[in-house]
């Protein structure tokens, strides 16, 4: 008996019209009912499976768009020029110079991403260590896991000292409160300019940061020789 004939270019243009498709899209485009015969016409046409929806999704390399990352995504859907999730994650922990926390890796990559790297530490192709409370992924060389986990040591240190560097210039460079002419409106910009003041006297303070600011006394137009308590 002979089989009918199916033509890959069918789901080539398919796919080109759609972008994307499952299986049962795909069989009823071929017209069969064997997954067997679609996916033995895809492999001729070099196919593509998504990495989320549990790979259920398939494209041509010809149509996925991949990013400087290598993912391309269509209606929520994820591809990856790497391959499957497994794959990227491996992928993306090996190139980042300072590893990944899982949910950073779950946000990069739209898909969750316990299982793979539980999957990939066992099979010693990652390798996780404990910094600040959180399991850090890293590669399994000895040298990478070791760079990787000193420059996120140090990336992680570097807010915290250019927070106490501020406070600590603030301190320093605070000048005491003395009388001035200068008046400045109660807004968070860096800029002073004239206010109002509904007590008929003047206000000022020194220059506005987005950080605080003070005001202090200031002589009032009617006793111009002296500072008033207006504030």
């Amino acid at each position: 008996m002979r089989h009918a004939a199916f033509d890959a270019s069918v789901l080539r243009h398919y796919l080109h019209r759609h972008q994307i498709a499952d299986l049962p899209e795909l069989k009823r485009a071929l017209g069969t009912d064997a997954a067997l015969t679609v996916f033995r016409k895809l492999k001729t046409l070099d196919y593509i499976a998504s990495y989320t929806h549990r790979g259920r999704f398939y494209t041509l390399p010809d149509i996925a768009r991949f990013d400087d990352r290598g993912l391309w995504s269509h209606e929520a859907v994820w591809f990856s020029r790497f391959g499957t999730l497994l794959a990227t994650v491996e992928a993306f922990v090996l190139a980042s110079p300072n590893g990944y926390y899982a949910h950073e890796l779950a946000d990069a990559l739209h898909a969750e991403v316990q299982e793979p790297l539980r999957h990939l530490v066992q099979r010693k192709r990652l390798s996780r260590a404990e910094v600040d409370g959180q399991y850090l992924y890293t590669a399994i060389a000895p040298a990478d896991r070791r760079n990787q986990t000193l420059a996120r040591r140090s990336a992680q240190a570097v807010p915290w000292a250019v927070h106490s560097a501020a406070l600590e210039s603030l301190r320093t460079n605070s000048k005491p409160l003395s009388c001035s002419s200068m008046r400045c409106s109660t807004n968070s910009s860096a800029a002073c300019s004239p206010a109002w003041n509904r007590f008929g006297s003047a206000m000022a303070a020194i220059p506005c940061s987005a950080i605080f600011w003070v005001w202090t006394p200031t002589p009032s137009p009617a006793a111009a020789n002296n500072c008033s308590s207006a504030t």
